[in-house]
């Protein structure tokens, strides 16, 4: 693909962290988003520590969501209206990546959908139809992104109202080194968001680590 300029509101945790490494390999301009300059720069500070190949430059949220082809949420749940409030404006016809998971600190391991549905439906809803939410990689293990040359053996399910934005989303789930599904419309991203507690209790109670999930039935032939 192309290369475009990927904004990462949010990108100073290891999710965001990791999907900057991964893109950035792929040729794709990464900005670093954060609510000050100041933290977004020691965000960049902080992945050129863990990652020295991966440039990246730093900017206030606003700026990366207008500088952005693609803008990619990576906030708490309890920031994530008020990030997109700052950035609203700068959206309009452009893909939002919205990995958001409604946990509710201290019972993480419980299933606890907003009022909305699910996170990624409140996202649309309170940006409305010029934006093209598309929700995904709620189910990624965010430390094993920031190893670009490990092979996550867990899927992506995409949800989102435009059949296009998903597709983009797909390839770009690709080019990080993962298989992305098309899982229908913005309201199913309640599905994913959801498996994200069920995944933390089998890692609690399995007493394993990094739990995902894999789409089965493929023709191999």
């Amino acid at each position: 693909m192309a290369q475009e300029t990927i904004a990462i509101l949010g990108g100073t945790g290891d999710l965001g962290t990791g999907l900057a490494i991964r893109w950035s390999r792929a040729g794709h301009r990464i900005i670093i988003g954060s609510r000050t300059l100041e933290k977004a720069q020691a965000a960049v500070t902080a992945l050129a520590d863990i990652s020295p190949d991966t440039p990246a430059e730093a900017m206030e949220n606003a700026d990366a969501a207008k500088a952005g082809d693609v803008v990619v949420l990576t906030v708490p749940f309890a920031h994530q209206l008020s990030t997109l409030e700052t950035v609203k404006t700068h959206l309009s016809g452009k893909i939002l990546i919205d990995v958001t998971v409604p946990l509710m600190p201290p019972k993480v391991g419980t299933v606890q959908l907003p009022a909305e549905g699910s996170a990624g439906k409140r996202a649309q809803d309170f940006l409305g139809a010029e934006v093209k939410v598309v929700s995904a990689f709620q189910n990624i293990a965010a430390d094993l992104l920031q190893d670009p040359e490990l092979r996550i053996e867990c899927d992506v399910l995409v949800t989102g109202n435009d059949k296009e934005a998903r597709q983009r989303v797909i390839e770009l789930a690709s080019e990080a080194g993962m298989n992305g599904w098309h899982a229908g419309p913005i309201a199913n991203s309640a599905a994913a968001e959801a498996l994200t507690s069920i995944l933390i209790q089998i890692n609690r109670q399995g007493k394993i680590s990094h739990s995902g999930i894999k789409i089965v039935g493929q023709d191999a032939h």
